[in-house]
């Protein structure tokens, strides 16, 4: 990678940061989820999160970007995910493992994130769900939908108090989706101990050589604003950005990125990941 190319983008990512911070999470942990037990080698059931999954998900939509059929959920398969979401509720997961627990918070925000929409549905967005607190939020993500162990939590909470402080592992944001067209892909198939490091590379991947995630359009890299919203993350400056795109990059976009020596632009599409939404 050229220096001229980092300087550029250190300039550009600074500059976005400033508003972004202002509007993405920190994370702060929440240090009561920190407790698991590495000897418990029970597992978690996801059974009916992934027969969900199979189902509704539709991996092999033409636009590259896995769309969810939520016309088509019905009322059996409401029952069953708002019976898995009560599964979950009574566990007791600061006795399990580390493995069973990074799963087990990855499923619940998804599947929480699904039951909010289909109990909605149809709307345009997930910002269209004004339940969180505050006189200018948008969205579910501050309000407190449910309760493990009994602590009472939101999607913010899942995302940002647990999952980015305790595992700091950058790719949990391919994992968790937010149901709309610029989020990672929700995957068609439940997260388990034996399977997430493969889906985070997975996401990661897809997401990436996507255009909504990485590309060069009309000269200019236009990223998604996840790695401006999330930079420290991403190792806090444009050599983690530009390493961790390129970690993951294939094709054309990997020969791009080594030679790009040019600004960046980023944007992030909210409108819902439904079957008949644009593009």
């Amino acid at each position: 990678m050229q220096s001229i190319s980092v300087r550029a983008l250190v300039v550009l990512v600074v500059l976005f940061s400033v508003n972004a911070a202002q509007a993405a999470p920190k994370a702060e942990l929440w240090p009561r989820w920190q407790k698991h037990d590495p000897s418990n080698s029970q597992k978690i059931d996801h059974g009916a999160w992934d027969r969900f999954l199979r189902e509704f998900v539709v991996a092999n939509h033409p636009s590259g970007i896995n769309r969810v059929r939520y016309q088509a959920v019905t009322p059996e398969a409401v029952k069953s995910l708002k019976g898995y979401l009560r599964a979950l509720q009574d566990l007791a997961i600061s006795n399990y493992n580390r493995a069973e627990q990074k799963a087990f918070w990855i499923n619940l925000y998804n599947a929480l994130t699904a039951d909010i929409i289909i109990s909605r549905f149809p709307l345009a967005s997930i910002r269209d769900v004004n339940i969180s607190p505050g006189l200018f939020t948008r969205g579910p993500w501050g309000a407190k939908v449910l309760a493990i162990e009994g602590e009472k939590l939101s999607l913010d909470d899942i995302e940002h108090r647990i999952l980015r402080p305790i595992w700091k592992d950058n790719r949990a944001h391919y994992a968790v989706n937010c149901a709309s067209l610029g989020c990672p892909n929700l995957q068609p198939t439940a997260y388990t101990a034996d399977n997430t490091e493969a889906l985070l590379e997975k996401g990661a991947r897809e997401y990436i050589n996507h255009p909504r995630g990485v590309t060069i359009k009309n000269g200019k890299l236009q990223v998604s604003s996840i790695y401006v919203w999330f930079q420290e993350d991403f190792g806090g400056a444009a050599e983690g950005l530009m390493e961790h795109w390129q970690n993951y990059a294939e094709g054309k976009l990997t020969d791009a990125l080594s030679n790009y020596s040019g600004g960046l632009a980023h944007d992030y599409d909210w409108r819902l990941n439904g079957v008949g939404s644009e593009p």
